[in-house]
């Protein structure tokens, strides 16, 4: 955390972030009664995959997880080919009762082929929120699931607490990492309800991806934000704040909509309280002077505190204890005699 005398924003890294919620992971392993064990399947020789997975093994030592790290196709031998053997090793994994979560190293094929591969996943197992159960959850504003069948939850919940006999639906780890480290730092407002809490807030989300940027614009819109979805090809506004006049009776959405959006770029960081790139580049760089005196800027590859109050440069370190995080719901859940879930 820094801030300079020249009247430049807080720098402020993910370190502090990922520490309330370390002490969150600890305590909920502190309830099991083994070890959870997590099985990442590397299957290229992909560097940032190689150093993600090294990271994961890392942080799961610190914190008493059992991390088996199995390597297929190229990343165990180079006479195999990228992916070879990915598949099987997550039947394996899936079908290993001594296994609570499987997480894939990916890129690997790129595309429909990757998609595929996290639907092959069981969604008992998927700590990363990858599976498409749990994109329809989100995308639905679905916040809470029954553990056996993973069916909505019949009860609102009126907080971020699950209601008596469910959990918390699986969330991709970046996009909530995301959030998170938003809550920390207090574009969330706590007095407004749960829910909407991020309502009176105006955010750009740079790229669209199924992976990062698409999801996280939906759980930003979902929990009260006007959230500009920027990809290459258009800008589209998610909402769920109703668009109808008055007299038709108006009524919020139980979850966002996407509209198309006729403003630039340029137009949208001009409007933004919070920026945030998930373009997977360090090459991309959002230009400091289109952006709003001070905004809250995430994961931008530019220090643009000349006009941002907070940056956040990456959120790496809070992702992986999201991960963690997310390891935690069906291990203890199995621990309470639910394994016939499967």
């Amino acid at each position: 955390m820094a801030v300079d005398g020249l009247g430049k924003g807080l720098l402020l890294k993910a370190d502090p972030i990922a520490d309330t919620f370390r002490d969150e992971v600890k305590s909920s392993l502190a309830q099991c009664s083994r070890p959870p064990t997590l099985v990442g399947i590397l299957g290229t020789t992909s560097a940032p995959s190689k150093f993600y997975a090294d990271f994961t093994r890392k942080q799961c030592e610190k914190l008493g997880v059992r991390f088996v790290l199995k390597k297929v196709g190229s990343a165990e031998s180079s006479d195999r080919a990228d992916g070879e053997g990915v598949e099987e090793a997550i039947v394996e994994a899936n079908e290993d009762p001594d296994v609570d979560g499987i997480m894939v190293y990916y890129p690997i094929y790129g595309g429909q082929q990757d998609h595929y591969l996290q639907q092959v996943v069981s969604p008992f197992k998927d700590v990363e929120g990858l599976h498409s159960k749990f994109h329809y959850n989100l995308y639905h504003n679905i916040r809470f699931v029954d553990p056996k069948s993973l069916a909505p939850a019949t009860t609102a919940p009126v907080d971020d607490i699950a209601p008596p006999g469910t959990v918390k639906s699986i969330l991709p780890c970046t996009p909530l990492g995301v959030v998170k480290c938003l809550e920390y730092i207090g574009v969330y407002n706590k007095i407004l309800p749960y829910g909407d809490r991020a309502y009176g807030k105006t955010v750009t989300v740079i790229n669209r991806s199924e992976v990062v940027g698409r999801p996280l614009a939906a759980l930003l819109a979902n929990d009260g934000a006007r959230v500009f979805s920027a990809d290459i090809d258009s800008i589209q506004e998610y909402t769920k704040r109703p668009r109808s006049s008055p007299e038709a009776g108006r009524k919020y959405l139980p979850h966002h909509t996407a509209h198309p959006c006729n403003l630039t770029l340029q137009e949208c960081l001009a409007l933004s309280d919070v920026v945030i790139s998930a373009v997977p580049s360090a090459e991309y760089k959002v230009k400091t002077k289109c952006l709003k005196e001070g905004c809250i800027t995430v994961n931008v590859a530019a220090d643009v505190r000349d006009k941002a109050s907070i940056h956040i440069p990456a959120v790496g370190k809070v992702t992986i204890l999201m991960l963690l995080r997310n390891l935690c719901v069906p291990h203890l859940l199995l621990l309470c005699d639910l394994s016939d879930r499967c």
